[in-house]
């Protein structure tokens, strides 16, 4: 009798495993799709769903502690409006940041932190675990502060724009920009090893929209930055610049130019063809954004342009010194570099605004004699 009653508790037992675990099976299979809300039962006790989740969790306890990877590199992962826990999920494993989507959607449905994951911008690395990664994710757990970095600024700019946004101090940021950063870790990044000795940072503060913590510092802020620049200036772009002699430092400093040039996208890459064209011609640039560079000051930093302002006295002045200027003049967006990698094809050696629109575009030209004419047609007096 003893031994019929063993087999009889074994076998109770044993439907009863097998039968909770047909249950998760068929919770986790037919509930993959849902939104991942879950439902609390009354007075404390666990729904269903909880009870079947947890043993999930509970079965994977281990890889919720296991990183994905060793590289502890911060990685901007932004949430785009609208997106749904099993998307999220999805795109943290593709990029890295998770070995298994399944387990991070259960683990932040069964905490209930879906529902803190909103729209925004998160600093993550791959040493990160789950947990931690869910925490990360939670918009409303750290007061947040944001600024925006338009294109075209120079360094000075910058640092007044990023002070009257954030918590930031204006002259640390500025301090650190200038020369401080070659004492810290922003000197790790392997696109500055192009930067001559004295160079600041000047044209590698990427124009964006930056989502910081509120106790967020000057070199947190950099950080991003430079790690923005990282990311949106492909390996693609920096090989076609190589292929036209011209390093990372050399294409910021040329795109930086074309910046401040150019007011239209599509224009770009001919402004850049152009400078590209007289580079190679052995001519002057010419380029007026760089005598305003060299004449700027707290008053005005980009002061009007005059014919006599061309006889200033510094290396950044293109009407007297050949080749690229020493350094970027501002900081120039993505369109600007893109145009200077991949620039137009044109016989254009000049260009000038268009005064017949009024609208930003400029009028080409590829003799000096077209270009004159063009010059008088806009009221100006030809030499």
């Amino acid at each position: 009798m003893k031994n019929v009653g063993r087999i009889i508790t074994f076998s109770v037992a044993l439907i009863a495993i097998v039968g909770a675990g047909g249950g998760i099976v068929w919770f986790l299979t037919h509930s993959a799709s849902g939104g991942g809300n879950i439902s609390i039962g009354l007075c404390g006790i666990p729904s269903p769903d909880d009870f079947f989740i947890g043993l999930y969790l509970d079965a994977h306890a281990a890889e919720l502690e296991q990183p994905a990877g060793d590289d502890d590199t911060s990685v901007t992962f932004i949430i785009e409006p609208g997106e749904t826990a099993v998307e999220i999920a999805a795109r943290l494993k593709r990029e890295g940041l998770i070995s298994d989507a399944e387990l991070f959607r259960r683990y932040v449905q069964y905490h209930h932190l879906d529902a803190g994951i909103e729209a925004g911008e998160f600093t993550l690395r791959q040493t990160m675990t789950i947990p931690e990664i869910a925490q990360a994710l939670q918009r409303g757990q750290r007061p947040e502060q944001t600024v925006t970095v338009q294109e075209g600024l120079r360094l000075e700019q910058v640092a007044a724009a990023v002070a009257a946004q954030t918590n930031i101090p204006e002259d640390e940021f500025l301090r650190l920009a200038s020369d401080g950063w070659r004492n810290t870790d922003l000197a790790s990044y392997p696109f500055l090893a192009d930067l001559p000795l004295t160079a600041t940072l000047e044209g590698f503060l990427f124009p964006e929209t930056y989502r910081l913590p509120e106790e967020a510092t000057a070199a947190d802020l950099l950080g991003r930055m430079l790690s923005t620049f990282d990311a949106r200036v492909t390996p693609e772009m920096r090989t076609a610049a190589a292929e036209r002699g011209l390093n990372v430092y050399g294409l910021v400093t040329l795109a930086s130019i074309v910046e401040r040039e150019a007011v239209l996208d599509e224009e770009r890459p001919l402004i850049a063809g152009v400078y590209y064209n007289r580079l190679e011609a052995g001519w002057f640039l010419d380029a007026c954004p760089t005598v305003q560079y060299a004449l700027g000051s707290p008053d005005d930093w980009w002061p009007r342009f005059t014919l006599e302002a061309t006889e200033v006295d510094s290396p950044y002045n293109t009407y007297r010194n050949l080749g690229l200027p020493p350094g970027p003049i501002c900081s120039p967006g993505l369109a600007s570099i893109q145009a200077t990698a991949y620039p137009a094809e044109s016989d254009y050696f000049f260009f000038l605004a268009d005064c017949t629109k009024n609208d930003g575009s400029h009028l080409f030209a590829v003799t000096q004699e077209e270009h004159l004419r063009n010059y008088r047609m806009c009221g100006g007096e030809a030499p």
